[in-house]
């Protein structure tokens, strides 16, 4: 069975740090907190280990500022406290770093950066320049812009997504639990604590509970999910409590603390890690059951004949959904025609393509080298 000994060889990690932790459970910034992580991504430094964070506390910190007593469930008022807490949030970050030497850069992400794929490129360019240039990114949702329609939903994911945009080797998850339990120990005195195991393990799936508290949005099942994201570009994720003292430095040691969920040996490449982490679609198709075999067990590209369905509206380039008839998930990938020409030649031979249409580009809808799958 792996162990935390196999995280000594990290040399990038990305650190996620949850609002609870960061604003003390609601009641603001915890300046000692952040004080105490900047005192261990400096000496990680030192060693030679460079760290990328991925905080939240924007929206909880502006709810304090703004002296609300819980959290606002409209969009505009969720935008407005973001925006209010994110400056106070850059500001104590930068304070404690700056104590240490360390420049800190905020930067702010949307699904949309991620998802195009000139962008997310864009992104990687810029995180590895600051890493360079020894500058500590400071990542979170640009909460003051995002809808529901372009949001990742919590920073576990998008401690994942970054991960995975930078080639990290361990994803660190900081909560204000000890780790992943078989139960939620908060209600189940049976409860064991669970020290390694594997990421795509889907048991952890089931065991996972709520949300921990009123102010933060992420729960033990967005840290399960999370890893497996992270574990299909073979990153490990552990899950560890915020209050441990030194608790990164610790990790890369190999002392056992927290919840390992340590990737397989086989990972995706690149760019079909990034068709994957897709969180939301333009449009997708649906398959018959011949074009699903030819998918899933066969190797094969997605040719238009295999076809029954098109939804949604997307353009060539685009990354689109294959389901089943059913409605499964099966693969992703990206589409070589856009919706409305895909209307006009699904169930139709390759061959028919130009008669069709007016003109051919590819014989596949989805060639396989532009196609990942997602089904187990």
């Amino acid at each position: 069975m792996a162990s935390f000994e196999l995280l000594k060889s990290s040399k990038r990690i990305v650190a996620k740090v949850g609002s609870a932790l960061v604003t003390n459970g609601g009641a603001g910034i915890d300046r000692s907190a952040i004080a105490r992580w900047a005192r261990d991504v400096t000496a990680l430094r030192e060693s030679g280990v460079e760290v990328i964070f991925v905080s939240s506390g924007a929206i909880a910190e502006g709810i304090a500022r703004l002296g609300w007593k819980e959290r606002p469930k409209l969009m505009p008022e969720l935008q407005a406290a973001a925006a209010v807490g994110q400056m106070g949030l850059a500001n104590v970050y930068e304070q404690a770093f700056a104590a240490h030497g360390l420049k800190t850069a905020q930067v702010l992400l949307t699904h949309e950066d991620l998802a195009d794929r000139k962008r997310y490129l864009n992104a990687r360019s810029t995180l590895l320049a600051l890493l360079n240039h020894n500058v500590v990114p400071i990542i979170n949702e640009n909460d003051t812009v995002t809808t529901d329609e372009i949001k990742f939903g919590d920073n576990d994911t998008l401690g994942a997504l970054v991960a995975n945009l930078c080639d990290a080797q361990t994803l660190v998850l900081l909560t204000d639990q000890r780790g992943l339990y078989t139960a939620d120990p908060r209600k189940d005195a049976h409860a064991q604590f669970i020290s390694v195991g594997r990421a795509d393990d889907p048991q952890y799936e089931s065991m996972a509970g709520g949300t921990g508290t009123g102010i933060s949005k992420g729960g033990m099942l967005t840290k399960i999910l999370a890893a497996r994201r992270a574990a299909a570009s073979g990153i490990h994720t552990v899950i560890a409590s915020g209050h441990e003292h030194s608790v990164l430095q610790r990790l890369l040691t190999g002392e056992s603390i927290g919840t390992l969920l340590h990737a397989p040996e086989t990972s995706l490449a690149k760019r079909k890690s990034w068709m994957r982490d897709h969180l939301q679609l333009r449009g997708k198709v649906t398959l018959d059951a011949g074009a699903a075999r030819a998918l899933t067990q066969g190797g094969r590209s997605l040719l238009p004949i295999g076809v029954v369905a098109v939804s949604g509206e997307f353009e060539r380039g685009e990354v689109i959904a294959c389901i089943d008839e059913s409605g499964k998930e099966l693969a992703r990938g990206l589409t070589n025609y856009s919706s409305s020409e895909a209307q006009r030649i699904m169930r139709k031979p390759s061959a028919d393509i130009e008669a069709v249409l007016g003109y051919y580009n590819y014989d596949e809808l989805i060639h396989r080298d532009n196609l990942v799958l997602t089904s187990a």
